[in-house]
């Protein structure tokens, strides 16, 4: 079984403007889309892409909470969210056309009780199973508590991925997951250095799999990856040549595809090719990879 954890989804609203955006005057809308949003998400829905099924947990409330499901399974995906009594899912506002600008909703708070029904959920996981924590949290939740969902899992087999920054990255390394991913960015914030290059970044995903991750798959946008491995291998990788059209669920697609090539192969080089391969897909369409997409990138590494 894999699982997804979503604490904080969203809707996504992404607009393309008519015309230039102007402060202080009503603008209007070109295009408009709307999908269910956050980190989990992404990543089960690039699993169902690649032919691998998950169930996907995490808190919804208010008529917000009720769209965001509604999408999820009309996108063929187990959602799996526990009903928040009070407070809105947030809607993220994201420009198209203006680089990644973006408005991103608060979301509600969660109490103690829904938080317990959650971990209760997890504990169903045993030896074999997945689990991913990707993305942030709400304001009112510790910056422990992925590394809480760990500790309450450990020595049971789990394979435990998290997609992650700074403390709620740091709080978990010491239950031994097995695949963080940090981009290029978070990666040097948490050492307090500056990171361009593939192997400027080497070093410190070293460290980090120092410090308990057993794999550390660093994204890099238009520079690729880089994975230092659990067998001590460390693999660099341009991007698959393309056009990119949007960035907006590229590296969770990437955590998506080295799961399903690590599940298929159980070869961490196969699995990263894949997990490169299917955030390049994601990057150069519109929506997230497909099995097409993924596979029609990876004859670029063959």
């Amino acid at each position: 079984m894999v699982c997804t954890v979503t604490l904080n989804p969203s809707l996504d609203y992404i607009v393309s403007m008519d015309g230039c955006f102007e402060m202080g005057k009503t603008n209007r809308t070109g295009a408009e889309r709307i999908f269910p949003g956050g980190k989990g998400i992404n990543v089960s829905m690039v699993l169902h892409n690649l032919g691998i099924e998950s169930r996907a947990l995490g808190f919804t409330a208010g008529f917000t909470g009720v769209q965001i499901e509604k999408e999820v399974r009309d996108k063929g995906l187990y959602a799996d969210f526990i009903r928040l009594d009070k407070g809105l899912s947030r809607i993220n506002v994201k420009l198209k056309d203006y680089d990644g600008t973006e408005i991103n909703g608060r979301g509600p708070d969660i109490d103690a009780s829904s938080l317990e029904k959650l971990c209760k959920k997890l504990e169903q996981l045993g030896a074999g199973d997945v689990l991913v924590l990707a993305g942030s949290i709400p304001k009112c939740l510790p910056d422990s508590v992925y590394g809480d969902m760990l500790k309450g899992l450990a020595g049971r087999g789990v394979l435990s991925v998290v997609d992650a920054a700074g403390d709620l990255l740091k709080n978990v390394l010491c239950y031994r997951p097995f695949l963080v991913k940090p981009n290029i960015h978070e990666l040097g914030a948490l050492f307090g250095v500056a990171l361009k290059t593939r192997e400027e970044a080497v070093p410190y995903a070293e460290k980090l799999r120092e410090e308990g991750a057993r794999n550390v798959l660093v994204s890099m946008a238009s520079q690729g990856a880089v994975l230092a491995d659990a067998d001590g291998a460390v693999h660099m990788l341009a991007p698959p040549k393309g056009n990119l059209v949007n960035a907006v669920g590229a590296g969770d697609s990437m955590v998506a595809g080295f799961l399903a090539g690590w599940m298929e192969k159980k070869d961490y080089d196969y699995a990263f090719r894949m997990g490169l391969c299917a955030g390049s897909a994601s990057a150069f369409s519109e929506n997230l990879a497909t099995r097409e997409e993924v596979e029609r990138l990876m004859k670029c590494f063959s």
